[in-house]
């Protein structure tokens, strides 16, 4: 089947994009570029690093731009499908959805409109086996924002590890904080993964804090390479 994913560069959907490589034909990548920080369905900080990320993956990139209003934000997401659907023959779409059943819904919907398959691959997974899975799959994941008790300043720009889920796990079980961050906890970004014919290095990056808990982690100047970096730049 001939797919296109609904790709943020963040772990959820390059995680599905990685499951749906193994066994379909990915032709295309589609992401929204929202001016609300605060869309419902939409990731925004470091998007533009999915230009990078579409080189390294050697997919084409569809990018469409959105306002982010609530609901109206629907319409450019459609907008963006039907022009996958006919540049690329998609015939269906992929998500990185896995608990969220607001952006799951809105999805399919626009999936029957369009007469497209729509796949969540991650749906219904265990957060803490799904983000463990991720990190043993060998996907170098960031976090880019942080809006969470627990969490600090040391969390943003850093490789995380399996120990990083074993504190999750306890930040969970000591103030609610959800181990995969799907209540907007944090947001990330994958600079590697084994599917990926080079890997981000980050040159140039701003960090700031709002306050102990809150914080970005914006990437200003970035390139591929085929060395991973001994470290991200803080």
């Amino acid at each position: 089947m001939r797919l296109g994913v609904l790709f943020s560069g963040g772990k959820d959907s390059t995680y599905a994009l990685y499951k749906t490589m193994r066994k379909d034909d990915v032709v295309c990548l589609i992401t929204m570029i929202s001016k609300n920080k605060e869309s419902y369905m939409f990731h925004t900080p470091n998007i533009h690093l999915v230009e990078l990320q579409a080189q390294s993956l050697g997919l084409p990139l569809l990018q469409q731009e959105t306002e982010g209003e609530k609901e109206e934000e629907l319409k450019d997401l459609k907008k963006a499908i039907k022009k996958a659907k006919a540049k690329f023959k998609i015939e269906g779409i992929v998500t990185g959805a896995f608990a969220s059943n607001y952006q799951k819904e809105r999805i399919q919907a626009i999936c029957d409109e369009l007469k497209l398959e729509c796949i969540s691959p991650l749906w219904g997974e265990n957060p803490e086996t799904l983000f463990r899975e991720m990190i043993g799959n060998d996907l170098k994941i960031i976090l880019s924002s942080i809006a969470a008790l627990g969490l600090d300043e040391s969390w943003l720009g850093r490789v995380l590890t399996e120990k990083d889920v074993d504190k999750l796990v306890k930040l969970h079980d000591k103030v609610g904080i959800h181990v995969a961050f799907e209540g907007g906890e944090a947001e990330s970004l994958v600079i590697h993964g084994p599917f990926f014919k080079k890997q981000i290095n980050i040159i140039e990056a701003d960090k700031k804090m709002e306050n102990e808990h809150t914080g970005v982690y914006t990437i200003v100047k970035a390139e591929l390479e085929d060395v991973l970096p001994t470290k991200v730049i803080s």
